[in-house]
């Protein structure tokens, strides 16, 4: 049965994947982005997650089926933690009461594999408290001391933490929406693709993302399991980081982990 979906960061990378590969499937997608698609809302902005929610609304007549959380950055700012966390965080909020009125309602957030890298506590204990400013100035610090990397790693790590700690509740599971995270490995983008082109910095991302089973991943490779999360035929699975990276978390962390 077709059903109505919205995907943010829709126009690149793992977004326009799972927008193409639902639609293909007769599904009715609207696309949200900084610049392009149905919603054109700024994630960093108490203003544009509120304009998400509300043009949402206007345009699905209050009822939405899934809802999948695609919008990310990746730069050594406090803009990261604010996308990648707070404007996640809100779009699923703000979009609940739509799942909550739609048939078999689902929700997916886009993590990543750094949410196992080294993170900064401070950024992490302000996202938990859902104090944006503290977050903010939490990651300029980390700037400020050259360790602006671990922004990226805590804003995943962040959104991951919600999720497992959010699903379970009675806004989520008891009502019958689950919420879940994929954690890629090296998906290959316009953001990852001067990385690997250069020697040197293709040898670091590979020692930090080891990726043994088929080595990097194209976004229409994470398409097909977004899709599933968010489908009726998804059940049970809630609460859950799902890793899909190729290997890099076992390699990275073992047996210690399941």
């Amino acid at each position: 049965m077709p059903r109505t979906y919205l995907v943010t960061g829709a126009a690149s990378g793992i977004g326009a994947a799972t927008t193409a590969l639902l639609r293909e499937r007769g599904h009715t997608v609207l696309t949200a982005d900084l610049e392009d698609g149905d919603i054109r809302a700024d994630l960093s902005t108490a203003e544009g997650r509120a304009a998400l929610a509300d043009r949402a609304r206007a345009l699905t007549g209050g009822r939405l089926d899934a809802a999948v959380a695609c919008a990310g950055v990746a730069h050594f700012a406090p803009v990261t933690v604010r996308v990648n966390h707070f404007g996640a965080v809100a779009t699923l909020e703000g979009l609940r009461p739509l799942l909550a009125a739609g048939s078999a309602p689902r929700a997916l957030v886009v993590g990543s594999i750094d949410s196992v890298h080294p993170t900064d506590p401070e950024i992490l204990a302000a996202a938990d408290a859902d104090d944006e400013a503290a977050a903010v100035t939490a990651a300029q610090a980390a700037v400020d001391r050259g360790e602006g990397h671990l922004v990226y790693s805590s804003s995943k790590a962040a959104v991951s933490r919600w999720v497992r700690r959010t699903a379970p509740g009675a806004d989520w599971a008891g009502a019958g929406i689950p919420l879940n995270a994929v954690a890629p490995g090296v998906v290959l983008t316009p953001l990852t693709r001067p990385l690997l082109d250069d020697p040197a910095t293709r040898d670091l991302v590979e020692r930090a993302v080891p990726m043994p089973l088929r080595g990097h991943s194209r976004p229409e490779e994470l398409a097909p399991l977004l899709a599933w999360l968010t489908s009726p035929e998804n059940t049970l699975v809630t609460g859950q980081v799902v890793f899909a990276d190729g290997g890099a978390d076992a390699v990275l962390r073992g047996d210690r982990v399941w």
